[in-house]
């Protein structure tokens, strides 16, 4: 693996939900651009700052909660996201972190009128809103069995058959993604072996499928996720480096 770059960036504030919780290939990439990383886990009794002056952006990541529970991080975390929004700072929620995105801006989050699941490998469909923005992967990775709704104001970037919601933005930074695209494949291993009592839930694949399926979808999702990183964290530098129109 290339070292990473040497530079003066602010620090990424990393919101991890458990003990062993891992920011991943995430974490991975962002380091390899330069940026150090601020871990911190709310549930564990952890402050969120004030302010992001000091960061360069935020990323919550997932967990094994609902966005609708009511123990005090979860409502602190909703309600302190209000930070970066009003300081327009850069904003990634995976999955919890999408849904918590939801909930503060005054959308909602619940199972599936049906009570199906995603978890495993599901098609994703970027709308002409996404594709503008980028290429997306075909086929995403899922661990969940709530969705969002679309908050007032924000535009949908990829949909999906079940969960129709599958990735939006808000303003110019504020963006969620539905699915995972941090795994690295011991975390996979582990979610696997850890997760393997959902598999039997409506619409849940096997836990050989999600490992097949790595073999053949994770590496657009990777190339995805680290251009995806780059969109949000490092947008306005590759502006900066565009060459002028004649």
């Amino acid at each position: 693996m290339p070292m990473p770059e040497t530079t003066d960036r602010k620090p990424v504030l990393i919101i991890l939900h458990q003990e062993r919780s891992s920011a991943g290939r995430v974490g991975q990439i962002l380091l390899q651009k330069g940026f150090p990383l601020d871990i911190r886990r709310p549930a564990l009794g952890d402050d969120l700052p004030s302010t992001l002056e000091h960061h360069s952006g935020t990323i919550v990541f997932g967990g094994p909660m609902s966005a609708n529970d009511e123990e005090e991080f979860v409502r602190r975390e909703i309600d302190w996201l209000s930070v970066p929004l009003k300081e327009d700072k850069p904003y990634l929620g995976i999955c919890l972190g999408a849904q918590m995105l939801a909930r503060n801006l005054g959308g909602t989050v619940a199972p599936h009128h049906e009570g199906m699941t995603e978890i495993g490998w599901y098609p994703l469909v970027a709308t002409k809103a996404g594709k503008a923005l980028m290429d997306w992967p075909a086929m995403v990775y899922h661990f969940h069995r709530e969705g969002f709704d679309l908050p007032a104001g924000a535009e949908l970037l990829a949909t999906g058959s079940t969960y129709p919601n599958q990735a939006f933005r808000y303003g110019d930074n504020a963006w969620g993604i539905q699915f995972h695209g941090e795994l690295t494949r011991a975390m996979m291993h582990r979610w696997v072996v850890h997760g393997a009592h959902r598999f039997e839930m409506p619409g849940a694949q096997i836990g050989k499928a999600h490992l097949d399926g790595r073999m053949q979808h994770d590496g657009p999702l990777r190339t995805w996720m680290e251009s995806f990183l780059e969109l949000i964290f490092l947008r306005d530098e590759r502006q900066q480096t565009l060459p002028e129109k004649a």
